[in-house]
């Protein structure tokens, strides 16, 4: 056939779920090249220069589903060139940019039996196994939380009543979750009234005399947090921001005095979210002074620690999470710095009884006094992800997992230093766990911002957000290295707008020499735009002028 394509009939079809294709096929040799080197084998296929996203979204322009089949060698040579190629090597040690890391190579084969399992966690009629396996795997991070003794989980971590937490896609819907219990256990059923979950949100506010609700989080507080509100119909505006410090943590007695202006105010503050990890500068809520006001005001503590609950594996840094143990429910994210693939979020809860109040059943599924996970989850169907995350805990370990958190600490502290020895170069944020972000800057714009005068420094740092734009963005396009950037208020520029380069140091493949080189990237890509340089020229000549005058 001209156009290799197979032809339309069951028998063929049916070969496509119980014959592989033989040992010379393409997607053979592809199998065998990805369990023998996974980085390897996506250095040799995914191409070093960005092409154009408008470029490759030619490739997929055809809306129409073919009406011919295509042979699967075939197909699998057509996703090399237009899909793999193109791709992101989120596993490159100079990927540094997200919360994406290089994977174990051993999940590429457990990865094939999940997906050949195909098990729905929703009901244990199509999960078996997996059911209780998911509820040890929500059990042992449980335990990494809140430290109970043997026997609370000999009680608690199979009853067929209770739920220890949820495994979800990711840290949003984990959040989700966490503060739709907390709504619900806070308009709760209460005599005659049904609860907010059969009476819906107005009447409940109406029963208890609320004139709206509150979640509270720091202005560090992860977007996810706005879908929260947004889905549980308090709006975003019922997402209250509180002052964060210098080192970009939530202030307690901002957090206090927030709490009381809205009571004042006739608005039920239900829930207070502490971060564990800010996804832009990696720091650290202070957690026990969090736990302590929401014991004082009936506030539901939880922990967004999607990203920096890993750290508990480390017996060395787990004390930077203290306190974590007195939350209400806890996020935690197993494709971030459990080296597990995308998507496996968990929520935990410190009470086996919290997720009653989301508790749903129905006649052919999820019937009343079964072990179905799908009884306490947001999620219905659900794949085998625990499965993923039960092997890579025993496959490398806790001790296994506190070396890699330990490396990533040292390696972001390494950075940071020599950042700060750098006279081009400023560390925006130090690193608390393995997140840091600093900036180019030239080192006579440095003695400029300091004698500018703040209208001067004002547009000295316009110029200098525009650099760091163009930094970033031509770095990605070139495709040798990759940091994200985000935009912060550092309170040593009086809380400007501030355009800053963020790097996440988790990768273990990721070596000092490929941190220099980055650098060494940006300083090269900085001369590649002289209009901006002679502009920042300008502005510093102007600023010594004056200072001299």
């Amino acid at each position: 056939m001209d156009q290799k394509t197979a032809d339309v009939n069951f028998d063929s079809l049916l070969r496509i779920f119980t014959v592989p294709e033989g040992p010379d096929s393409t997607l053979t040799q592809i199998e065998a090249k990805l369990s023998h080197n996974l980085n390897h084998f996506l250095r040799e296929h995914i191409v070093a220069e960005e092409k154009p996203l408008r470029e490759i979204e030619k490739d997929f322009s055809s809306p129409a589903i073919p009406e011919q089949p295509q042979f699967v060698s075939d197909h699998t040579q057509h996703l090399l060139d237009t899909l793999v190629s193109h791709s992101v090597h989120t596993s490159s040690p100079s990927f540094i940019g997200h919360m994406t890391s290089a994977l174990p190579y051993f999940l590429m084969p457990l990865s094939k039996i999940m997906i050949a399992l195909n098990q729905n966690l929703v009901k244990i009629e199509t999960s078996k196994a997996f059911t209780p396996l998911e509820r040890q795997v929500l059990g042992m991070l449980h335990r990494l939380i809140y430290g109970e003794n043997d026997a609370f989980y000999s009680q608690w971590m199979h009853s067929a009543n209770h739920s220890l937490g949820a495994f979800c896609s990711g840290g949003t819907i984990a959040n989700i979750t966490a503060l739709w219990v907390a709504r619900n256990n806070a308009l709760k059923p209460q005599g005659s009234f049904g609860g907010v979950e059969k009476e819906g949100l107005f009447a409940a506010m109406m029963h208890h005399g609320y004139k709206g609700l509150a979640i509270l989080v720091s202005e560090r507080g992860h977007y996810s947090l706005k879908k929260a509100a947004d889905v549980l119909g308090i709006g975003q505006k019922g997402l209250v921001a509180v002052k964060t410090d210098s080192n970009n943590r939530i202030v307690p007695s901002a957090l206090k005095a927030k709490i009381a202006e809205l009571k004042e105010q006739g608005i039920k503050p239900f829930a207070v979210v502490g971060v564990a990890g800010t996804t832009e500068t990696g720091n650290i809520d202070p957690l026990r002074d969090i736990a302590e006001i929401c014991a004082e005001t009936d506030c539901h503590f939880h922990v967004d620690a999607a990203w920096g609950g890993a750290t508990l594996m480390s017996n060395h840094h787990r004390h930077l999470l203290d306190g974590i143990e007195l939350a209400d429910s806890v996020t935690i994210d197993a494709h971030k710095q459990l080296y597990i693939p995308m998507g496996a979020g968990m929520v935990l809860f410190r009470s086996p009884e919290a997720m009653k109040s989301i508790e749903h059943h129905a006649q052919y599924i999820l019937r009343k006094g079964s072990k179905d996970l799908g009884s306490h989850t947001l999620e219905g169907s659900r794949s085998g992800m625990a499965m993923l995350v039960y092997a890579a805990m025993h496959i490398i370990s806790r001790p296994g997992y506190e070396m890699l958190i330990d490396q990533g600490i040292e390696k972001a502290s390494y950075f940071a230093n020599l950042i700060e020895q750098q006279p081009d170069f400023e560390l925006i944020s130090h690193p608390e766990l393995c997140l840091l972000t600093y900036r180019y800057v030239p080192s006579h714009v440095k003695q400029a911002l300091e004698s500018a005068t703040p209208e001067q420094q004002s547009k000295i740092h316009n110029l200098l957000n525009e650099l760091t734009k163009f930094i970033q963005k031509r770095q990605r396009e070139t495709g040798k290295s990759f940091v994200s950037r985000t935009q912060l208020n550092p309170i040593r520029w009086d809380e400007r707008d501030t355009i800053v380069f963020r790097v996440v140091l988790a990768n273990p493949l990721t070596t000092t020499l490929v941190l220099e080189s980055v650098l060494e990237e940006q300083r090269l890509i900085a001369t590649q735009v002289p209009s901006l340089m002679h502009k920042l020229e300008e502005q510093c000549a102007k600023v010594m002028k004056t200072s001299h005058a």
